[in-house]
């Protein structure tokens, strides 16, 4: 039977076809007035888009290009920072911070788990320059309290900073940044946004930029001041990634789009997308027999633990191999142990009954387990069902 490839890994994530004819088509060079139109228009929308009134940069990186300019920017060495992990990403904040000399706090949860915030609170000493965390642990699938660790921040009364890595967040996670004081926080293009790997934004509190004036630690093409005078001009500091801006542009109009010309509104529809997806997902993982990894699940994809004696890179395998769709074997420890299927972005109801059809076909020829066919799909349509009735009556009302 014909077989069509798609992506259900939580980044790359389905292109946007419109971003990519947009990337295709275009050719003007960095330095003119009509990459600067872009530019500028590009810069301003990715402030509604992450939901901020701070600074925005897009930079011509992966999203860890971004999260060492965190680092960089806001630290000096031999500076105390905090860094909550609970998986592979979070462990990353880890090695950036000792490669910058920081002296670093680690509180760790168990990976599929999230922290305790009275072991929060109790980590933020006065000294804790920087506290860095993931709102979405990709690796495991668990998503982490946001506002709750800011507001164990703010209350401190210290000067401390909060980073998050909103990666895999941003565009699937409501989330009040200049509300809840979220200092910087990361997003990359290969995920709700629904373009190739390529790009990484911030957006940066005024209490982040003055740090950066003190801050003693090494750069050069992360220095984000640098970016910040560029911008200001309608310019980046280096090469831009030009087909990829023009991209975002055309990504960014299709959010627009999904908010009835409301970019802000697009956005609040695009989480509620991924939302419900994963609650889709869910029933119908569980409906087969399944359980989920994370006790904190997040919208950006759910973490299936493999059927006992079962290798998850089989049930992968087997995904690529009888319907082409690419889901994500475990990272780290978990490799074998957990596969995850991503619902960011470009993504919607027909990809979610499929890939739980698929699921079904997947784990008799993978594990031989019997299935009832149809319960999988049959749990995510009330799901489904359940959620259009709770529209219907808040339209109602």
């Amino acid at each position: 039977m014909l077989r069509k490839n798609r992506l259900f890994t939580p980044g790359p994530t389905p292109l946007l076809p419109a971003a990519q004819s947009a990337m295709a088509s275009f050719t003007a060079h960095h330095r003119t007035a009509d990459f600067r139109s872009l530019f500028q228009r590009v810069l301003a929308d990715m402030k509604e888009f992450i939901g901020t009134q701070n600074d925005v940069l897009v930079l011509a990186c992966s999203g860890t290009g971004v999260m060492e300019a965190s680092v960089s920017n806001l630290t000096s060495p031999g500076d105390k920072v905090l860094v909550l992990t609970a998986g592979k990403f979070g462990e990353r904040w880890t090695g950036l911070a000792k490669a910058f000399g920081c002296n670093v706090e680690v509180l760790s949860a168990p990976y599929g788990e999230t922290f305790s915030l009275s072991d929060v609170r109790a980590k933020i000493a006065r000294d804790v320059r920087v506290v860095y965390v993931q709102a979405t642990e990709s690796s495991t699938g668990a998503r982490h309290d946001v506002e709750g660790i800011a507001k164990i921040v703010r209350a401190s009364g210290n000067d401390t900073l909060l980073v998050v890595d909103a990666i895999t967040g941003l565009g699937t996670t409501h989330l009040d940044v200049d509300g809840w004081g979220v200092d910087v926080i990361i997003g990359g293009s290969q995920k709700a946004l629904m373009i190739p790997p390529g790009l990484a934004y911030c957006a940066v509190s005024e209490r982040a930029w003055q740090r950066m004036e003190t801050a003693k630690s090494p750069r050069f093409y992360f220095d984000l001041r640098k970016e910040r005078k560029s911008a200001a001009k309608g310019e980046s500091a280096y090469t831009p990634a030009t087909s990829l801006f023009a991209a975002l542009g055309a990504a960014l109009e299709f959010v627009r789009r999904m908010g009835n010309g409301d970019l802000a509104k697009g956005r609040e529809a695009l989480v509620d997308n991924a939302e419900l997806c994963a609650a889709m997902t869910r029933a119908g993982v569980q409906a087969v027999g399944l359980k989920l990894y994370a006790s904190s699940p997040a919208a950006a994809l759910t973490a299936v633990c493999s059927p006992n004696g079962i290798d998850s890179g089989k049930i992968a395998k087997e995904f690529r191999e009888s319907f082409d769709a690419v889901v994500a074997n475990g990272q780290g420890e978990m490799k074998g142990q957990i596969f995850r299927i991503a619902h960011i972005g470009y993504y919607d109801y027909l990809d979610t009954i499929g890939i739980l059809g698929a699921l079904e076909h997947v784990l008799v020829r993978s594990a031989g387990t019997a299935i009832e066919y149809g319960a999988a799909v049959r749990a995510a349509q009330e799901v489904y069902a359940r959620g259009l009735s709770d529209k219907r009556q808040l339209v109602g009302a």
